[in-house]
């Protein structure tokens, strides 16, 4: 499988990318890599890039979106963070990837058994850690059930992944609310911006 090039991206679709990725997914829990050769794509790419996808995940090292994508060099734009919430600087390059670089969708990937969520749904505090955690604990209020505090908690793991799926339909109304780029692309079927979620015990991505 060849890099991408500026012809191949120009053909693709915010309903192309999503499908490429689901048929990476296939191919990632099937264990069947597409044939493709990483050195090579080093050389087809060192006069340029063209990704057709933006992928915001955890920094979990289960969940490496070239990996569970089936992806390669220079395919897509991958932004990791502990608990894939935005802020100004992920929106910004949010906007250079679309904008400027091409890609025609944006994933915002969860994940089961999340350790970042399990600090907000403990309302963990330490260090800087604890400014991360207030940033994802907005989810942890809005699912609301179950109401009993002894549930509430990171011993709860149906708790823990209704938070996850929370937070990732919470992070995707921040894009659109946090930037006009964005949300005019999408409004224009420029680009498709998007939720999913990964379960660890599978490799399964499910779209949202």
């Amino acid at each position: 499988m060849k890099a991408h090039t500026r012809e191949t991206q120009s053909t693709m679709t915010p309903e192309k990318a999503i499908q490429f990725l689901k048929e990476g997914n296939q191919r990632f829990q099937q264990n069947l890599k597409a044939n493709r050769n990483l050195l090579e794509q080093v050389n087809d790419t060192k006069d340029g890039q063209f990704p057709f996808a933006t992928v915001l995940s955890c920094i979990d090292s289960r969940v490496s979106a070239e990996l569970v994508f089936d992806q390669g060099l220079g395919d897509i734009f991958s932004i990791r963070i502990a608990g894939n919430f935005v802020n100004q600087d992920i929106l910004g390059s949010m906007e250079f990837a679309c904008k400027l670089a091409g890609t025609k969708t944006i994933v915002v990937l969860g994940h089961t058994s999340c350790g970042a969520i399990k600090g907000a749904c403990d309302h963990a505090r330490l260090g800087n850690l604890t400014a991360l955690i207030n940033k994802i604990e907005p989810a942890v209020y809005a699912v609301k059930e179950p109401k009993e505090e002894s549930q509430r908690n990171s011993e709860n793991l149906d708790f823990v992944d209704a938070v996850s799926v929370k937070n990732v339909e919470m992070t995707l109304e921040n894009i659109r609310n946090q930037s006009v780029i964005l949300k005019e692309m999408e409004e224009n079927k420029e680009i498709a911006i998007v939720g999913a979620m990964c379960d660890i015990s599978d490799g399964k991505v499910t779209f949202m």
